[in-house]
């Protein structure tokens, strides 16, 4: 078992969670609340990872999140 790490935004705009596995292309999606992208990302990653057609060595290793302040 692996565990990947996904990147969460929330889109004021939309009022919906935004959720991505960087490095893994398609595996986004989106959902009205936490539980249900949970779901989604669960989804969208057992997907996506039945097409990878790769070394699974090969797949994105989180490392971390940086915040970088800048003046506005």
């Amino acid at each position: 078992m692996r565990t990947f790490t996904a990147y969460i935004e929330y889109d004021a705009e939309s009022e919906t969670y935004v959720g991505l596995f960087p490095g893994i292309p398609g595996a986004h999606t989106y959902a009205d609340t936490l539980d249900e992208l949970h779901e989604n990302l669960k989804e969208v990653l057992e997907l996506c990872l039945e097409e990878f057609d790769g070394d699974p060595d090969d797949l994105p290793k989180f490392i971390g999140i940086q915040q970088v302040a800048v003046n506005l």
